[in-house]
């Protein structure tokens, strides 16, 4: 997963574990807009969660972010 795409989803989980606890939860969507404007790195982040990690339409976001500071 490309370095841009790591920060960004790092970013986005710090917010909402900011705005409603450790216990919020999120899709893969939660990364981008409501539009698609970037298709090649939507399923890059599709292909990350739902392909490689086989993971629940919602997750909690301190799993994603951990996930992604490891490398997992």
């Amino acid at each position: 997963m490309r370095k841009e795409l790591r920060h960004k989803i790092i970013r986005v989980c710090e917010q909402k574990i900011a705005l409603k606890g450790d216990a919020v939860g999120l899709s893969f969507y939660a990364f981008f807009a409501n539009k698609n404007n970037d298709p090649e790195i939507l399923m890059e982040a599709a292909t990350w969660w739902i392909q490689t990690h086989k993971l629940d339409h919602f997750e909690k976001a301190v799993k994603i972010k951990n996930m992604i500071e490891n490398q997992v």
